[in-house]
């Protein structure tokens, strides 16, 4: 089992700023691709960006680009979700984890299988 360990969630009025970090402590991110979810009470689990190994190759979902970005460094094992011009709606639990596969489609990404092991989340809630 793979241990991610999220930080950097909390509350934030619309408009704000926050910045999700996740760590994979004793495990080298250099060779794997990395990626967030998220997941809102009653809500299906939602794809939010994903990075490729060496940082080349991003995925955003529609409702987080130009707002969102994810970048990782590799020497510190750490990806990053910055996460800016937040929204009400953005509200959900989110969630560091490893694609089984680099997806080819937004179907694909919107799959909720797209993603393995995962960390325990961190709450992000923005309020109005």
């Amino acid at each position: 089992q793979v241990q991610l360990v999220e930080s950097g969630g909390g509350l934030v009025q619309a408009g704000g700023s926050l910045r999700l970090s996740c760590q994979a402590p004793g495990r080298t991110f250099s060779n794997y691709n990395m990626g967030w979810f998220r997941q809102a009470p009653g809500k299906e689990r939602e794809s939010v960006a994903a990075i490729n190994w060496n940082g080349a190759s991003t995925y955003y979902a529609d409702s987080v680009k130009g707002r969102f970005t994810i970048s990782r460094d590799n020497a510190k094992n750490t990806v990053y979700l910055q996460m800016n011009s937040l929204k009400p709606e953005d509200t959900a639990v989110y969630y560091c984890a490893v694609p089984k596969k680099w997806g080819s489609s937004e179907k694909e990404w919107g799959s909720s299988d797209i993603f393995g092991s995962w960390g325990q989340g961190t709450q992000v809630t923005v309020s109005s």
